[in-house]
Parts: C-alpha cells; structure tokens; sequence
C-alpha cells in the first residue's frame, strides 16, 4: 500500500514537472523578475503559476476520469499519439529562444501578492493550450483512475494533484534559487541552454512512451 502511495505521488510529481519545464512566456516573467528584483519575487511568481496549473490539472484530471474506458480502450494509440506530441513539444523547446523576450521584459515595482496575481491570471488564460498539455503527461506518466467514483478513486485523484502541485512549486523554486545563485554572472543567452537541456529530456521522455508502448505490444517470448 505505501509503495503504491509512492508511485501515484511520483507520477503526480513527474507531471508537475513536466507542465513546468516549458520556458514560455509565463516562464520567462518569472526567470525575469528572479533577476530584475529578487528571489522572493521569482518564487511568489512560480508559486502563482504552479496554483493556476494545479486548478487546470484537476480539471484535466476530471476529464481524464470520464474517459477512462475511452483511454483504455484505445491506451496504446493514444499513448503512441501523446508520444509523439512531447517529441513535438521537445523540438520546439529546443528551438525556441526566449533571449528577445527576456531583453524586452522590465519588471516594475510590484508587490509580492501583485506578483503572484498577475501570473496567475496570464497562466489561467492560458487554459485552452495548457489542458490538453497535462492531459498529455498523464496519458505519458500513465496516470490511472480506476474506481475513481469511490473513495480509493478520490484519494489516489488527491495523491495525484498534491504531487503535481509538489512538483511544479518544486521546479518553479528550484529555479528561482539557482538563478539568485548565479544572477551576477546570469545572461540571457543562458536561458537558450536551459531550453536545449529542456527539449532534449522532454523528447527523450516522448520517444521513451513511443517505444514502451510497441515493447508493451510485443509477445512475451519475444521481449
């Protein structure tokens, strides 16, 4: 019982961290306002965009739960699909550069909770593209909801969002620390770095669920 505990939370955790990695817009607000004003800000700003992702994420959740018999009808389709879709992901992080955008971004005098605010709001409006996002990882992370109408579906639907919620807050603060770290020798060419590594581990991750699922298809004698 406890290592199932553990699973669920760590694929929760898996996740948030994989909904968070991407430097987008909301991203890099936060990396520049970690370096504009200071760690407390970067910090409050990720903890606003792990909140806004969380609420999407139990949304997706919801949705996740109705169609459950759909996705395990169609599991290995739709896991060679949402395969593909995070290679995809990968490549355009990789490519992406967010150098322009971090040069023409100031951040003004703000308080923490303005901070945290606004983020929020520009994370939540967002929600049309960052659904379909997490539901994708919960199909890669291979999230179940079996039995999710009683009460040990409900307690692994907790388990699920709390380690999201942990590995988002966990990413978003992690960064805000290493980049108050390293601030007086931080460049914005450095964040193109950070999205290479970020593309690389998410594609990795994408051709990872593309291959486990025709392994999964594969006879016995033939793994």
């Amino acid at each position: 019982m406890g290592f199932e505990i553990l699973a669920i939370l760590l694929r929760g955790i898996g996740v948030g961290v994989a909904a968070s990695i991407t430097v987008g817009p909301v991203a890099v607000l936060c990396i520049q306002r970690t370096l504009s004003k200071n760690r407390r800000s970067g910090i409050v700003s990720g903890l606003g965009v792990a909140c806004a992702d969380t609420f999407m994420a139990m949304a997706a959740y919801f949705f996740y739960s109705v169609l459950q018999a759909q996705i395990e009808e169609y599991n290995q389709l739709l896991r060679v699909i949402a395969g593909i879709f995070v290679v995809i992901v990968g490549v355009y992080i990789f490519f992406q550069n967010p150098v322009p955008q971090i040069r023409r971004n100031r951040a003004g005098r703000t308080s923490l909770w303005q901070d945290f605010a606004s983020v929020f709001g520009l994370t939540i409006a967002n929600f049309i593209l960052v659904i379909p996002y997490i539901l994708t990882f919960f199909a890669v992370f291979k999230i179940s909801t079996v039995e999710s109408l009683d009460m040990a579906g409900f307690f692994r639907g907790i388990l699920v969002i709390a380690g999201f919620f942990g590995g988002s807050v966990a990413w978003w603060t992690t960064l805000a620390f290493v980049l108050n770290l390293f601030r007086r020798r931080f460049r914005p060419r450095h964040m193109l770095t950070i999205n290479h590594v970020a593309g690389v581990l998410i594609g990795v991750l994408g051709i990872y669920t593309i291959l486990s699922t025709f392994f999964n298809l594969l006879p016995d004698g033939m793994l």
